[in-house]
């Protein structure tokens, strides 16, 4: 079967959203939320809190990490080996302006030299497989060929590109074209990443890749991650237009997906406590009812509860 794997996103795949979406699609990887190898390397709580998991139910759980220390890549990623994930991802490919602006992320594209050492410095410090997660280029894909294949050379097991270059930040179609030139470049697996909003658009777009990785479209609908599982898994890697597909969000009520919705506040509460783990489902929360009858009523309070009793009254159940 195809990879099919959870995007990490900040203040998104923590380990109740992972949880969430294992339950719902246990072939999929998941990742942590990008942490700082800077704060890693100097224990930092916040940040070694943010590597927690649990083993029984997030494996495989991948730790991805941004910095420009090699030195504190290394150690970093000892650390991280230790604590016992699965594997490594080097984030080179976050458009924000604060973390470019350090020669992090996407940043990383314009000087490969250095971004060569980060991945041959992790490798060097452990044995288990070391990933990046990157763009189409800077403002174009020009150089996506020889910037990933230096990372290749330096070590890099597997790579995941963004269908977007830095200039575009999150604008405009994901064009996947460079992403299928460059798998025939490479030796190792290649995941596209990018606009895949339903089971059908990832089996569209996956051609010669290895898998699929899927992020923003899951918020609301993670329901969406079981479905490309699903259709993966099936013979002949389709979802046969004849039967009319209907994706699970749209063949569940709103009343059928409350429970799933309410185990989510119960994992984010028991695992952040009370008030934080409330606080982060807020957002959550709001999209879960995108779109149905109500939803802007409904959305007013839920994005002010404190409990999840709050939030089963709110939602009648």
């Amino acid at each position: 079967m195809p990879i099919v794997a959870l995007a990490p996103m900040a203040g998104v795949t923590d380990a109740a959203y992972r949880q969430l979406i294992k339950k719902l699609a246990p072939e999929t990887i998941v990742y942590s939320e990008f942490l700082s190898t800077d704060a890693i390397h100097y224990g930092a709580k916040k940040t070694m809190g943010m590597m927690n998991f649990d083993p029984e139910s997030e494996r495989p759980f991948i730790v991805q990490v941004f910095g420009k220390k090699p030195e504190n890549f290394l150690s970093a990623a000892k650390i991280v080996e230790e604590m016992g994930a699965d594997g490594i991802d080097i984030n080179m490919g976050c458009p924000a302006a604060r973390v470019t602006s350090s020669c992090h992320g996407s940043a990383l594209m314009r000087d490969p030299v250095l971004a060569a050492e980060l991945v041959q410095a992790t490798k060097e410090a452990v044995k288990i497989p070391v990933s990046v997660k990157t763009r189409l280029g800077w403002e174009s894909p020009d150089n996506l060929i020889s910037f990933c294949t230096k990372l290749v050379e330096a070590g890099a097991d597997a790579l995941a590109i963004h269908g977007r270059t830095y200039a575009q930040k999150y604008s405009g179609a994901a064009n996947w074209d460079p992403i299928y030139e460059l798998k025939k470049e490479v030796s190792v697996p290649v995941i596209g990443n990018g606009d895949v909003t339903s089971a059908q658009v990832a089996v569209d777009k996956l051609g010669n890749l290895d898998g699929v990785m899927i992020g923003r479209a899951t918020f609301g609908n993670p329901w969406v991650m079981k479905d490309v599982c699903d259709a993966f898994k099936s013979s002949k890697f389709q979802v046969p237009s004849s039967k009319k597909f209907v994706p699970t969000i749209e063949r569940l009520s709103f009343a059928e997906k409350i429970p799933l919705i309410i185990e989510h506040c119960e994992l984010s509460v028991r695992l952040k406590g009370q008030k934080r783990g409330m606080f982060e489902m807020r957002k959550h929360l709001a999209s879960y009812v995108k779109g149905i009858d109500g939803a802007k009523d409904l959305r007013s309070k839920l994005v002010l509860v404190e409990s999840v009793e709050e939030v089963r009254n709110i939602l009648g159940v």
